[in-house]
């Protein structure tokens, strides 16, 4: 269960997560009055001509004219106006931070299944080779078979 966290080979399995958390932590945090400021709520109101104004207006005629208190639009604009409260933004980042750190701790696994790959241990010179054939040159009957 705690194989993972030891140290492996390259370095620190911890540091990098907690790196990758940290900096998860931040972006989601940092990114959320970026990307609301980019669709067009900012804290002047709905940008005109913007993604924010075309949700206003489609939330609009949806509800007869006016838009709807708590709605997905009203509840943008809150937050590009006045920012999000510090719960909700230590609430995001601790969101963010778990995501840096599943993201950050994820290893590649090689593509190829062959349990003796390069650079195992007892290897011997000219084991790192290439082993594969290359493909043979069309017999002269195939070519006359048309």
């Amino acid at each position: 269960m705690f194989a993972e966290l030891r140290e492996d080979k390259e370095g620190g399995t911890m540091m990098k997560r907690a790196a990758a958390a940290a900096v998860g932590g931040v972006v989601a945090v940092g990114a959320v009055p970026v990307v609301l400021g980019a669709m067009g709520f900012t804290g002047a109101g709905i940008a005109a001509s913007s993604l924010a104004a075309k949700m206003m207006s489609a939330a609009a005629v949806a509800n007869g004219g006016g838009v709807a208190a708590g709605s997905l639009v009203a509840t943008l604009q809150s937050v590009g106006a006045a920012g999000l409260s510090t719960s909700s933004n230590i609430l995001l980042a601790s969101i963010g931070s778990a995501f840096g750190a599943l993201l950050g701790g994820s290893k590649k696994e090689p593509s190829s299944s062959s349990p003796a790959e390069p650079g195992s241990e007892g290897e011997q010179p000219g084991e790192t080779e290439s082993q594969v054939q290359p493909p043979n040159p069309p017999l002269g009957s195939e070519k006359q078979e048309k």
